[in-house]
């Protein structure tokens, strides 16, 4: 026998190797679009709830115009007020200015103020034989305009340039206000007598109208009985700032980043474009009524606690954010018709996204 002195080959016959199966075909994995990343919407909802919390101290019911004004504000907008007398309009401006830690002013309309009155006029120093600016109430950060329809015109066109643009223009300088900068203003839908209807200009200035209603019998008993030993309104000093402009800055930020889909914005548009060609309606909704209705239902997502917006949002503002930017035809006006049924006719007419 012949001994191997090549160990590591082989001289025999090579093993019989199993076939080498053909490769699988190439499948790509399956598309899936790009979600932006959700945003930390719990600092908005326990803002929220340090505000309501001092607010209910003194103010009973009234929740979702509580709500309403703090969807304008945290979206950079203003709010209009409208109500009959002493249902606490006033007060709860009042009492939301007073939960933020910054400026407030308040102007009284009435039939002899002149638009100096409001922004501010530029008066001669005799020392320095110079004009200087001196600014009127207007520049402050939370405003309430009382009676807004008491003054003429001429003053109620001081604040088109100081709602929109949060700024004013004296003598060709600019004069920019500071943050937040917030106007609530107040109107008596029943007494016209010595008033001045706003013009349309001026009301699609207003984020919202609130219509606000008298409370329900149960809130007005609980009412009486908060302050049957509370006659000069001691109450209402209880009521701290809990927020400060930083976080209302953060709250901003915060809800622009809130998500909406594409069908959702479709639906705004189908909303808006149909006051435009609907036979009940004299003037439609211009396109910075879809820009509210958009960044108002994301603040009113963010305040529900969701950082998403449902359709369930879309149509909760959509009331507030149309009635005042919609004219009814003379037609409809004679027959008794009013927004809020022609608004509501219109939404219940399209689709609801799914």
């Amino acid at each position: 026998m012949t001994e191997n002195n090549y160990p590591d080959q082989n001289f025999g016959p090579e093993p019989l190797q199993p076939p080498v199966p053909p490769m699988p075909a190439y499948v790509p994995p399956p598309y899936i679009p790009a979600q932006p990343a959700g945003v930390d919407i719990a600092p908005v909802a326990q803002r929220v709830e340090r505000i309501k919390q001092q607010i209910s101290q003194v103010i009973i019911g009234q929740e979702e115009m509580l709500d309403l004004m703090l969807i304008a504000m945290f979206t950079g907008g203003h709010a209009l007020l409208e109500g009959v007398p002493g249902i606490a309009k006033t007060l709860t401006a009042k009492l939301l200015a007073r939960t933020v830690n910054t400026g407030f002013s308040r102007l009284q309309f009435t039939p002899d103020l002149m638009p100096a009155d409001v922004v501010g006029t530029p008066v001669f120093n005799m020392k320095t034989t110079e004009f200087n600016f001196k600014s009127g109430p207007i520049f402050s950060n939370i405003v309430l305009i009382d009676e807004i329809n008491r003054a003429p015109a001429k003053t109620q066109s001081a604040l088109f340039e100081v709602m929109e643009e949060k700024q004013v223009t004296v003598d060709g300088i600019t004069y920019p206000m500071g943050y937040p900068f917030f106007v609530l203003a107040t109107q008596n839908p029943i007494e016209q007598e010595g008033t001045y209807k706003l013009p349309e200009a001026q009301l699609d200035r207003f984020v919202f109208k609130i219509l606000i209603d008298y409370p329900t019998l149960s809130e007005e008993q609980l009412i009486l009985r908060r302050f049957r030993n509370d006659f000069s309104g001691e109450l209402r000093e209880t009521v701290q700032a809990v927020v400060t402009p930083e976080e209302i800055k953060d709250t901003y930020e915060r809800i622009q980043q809130v998500y909406i889909r594409e069908e959702l914005l479709d639906y705004i548009a189908a909303i808006v474009h149909n006051t435009r060609n609907n036979a009940d309606l004299f003037l439609g909704a211009s396109p910075r009524a879809s820009l509210t209705l958009m960044k108002t239902a994301k603040a009113a997502a963010a305040i529900a606690g969701r950082n998403f917006v449902t359709p369930d949002d879309i149509r909760y503002v959509a009331f507030p954010a149309l009635n005042h930017r919609i004219i009814l035809t003379p037609e409809r006006e004679m027959e008794g018709f009013t927004t809020r049924e022609v608004i509501e006719d219109i939404i219940r007419k399209i689709d609801i996204p799914r």
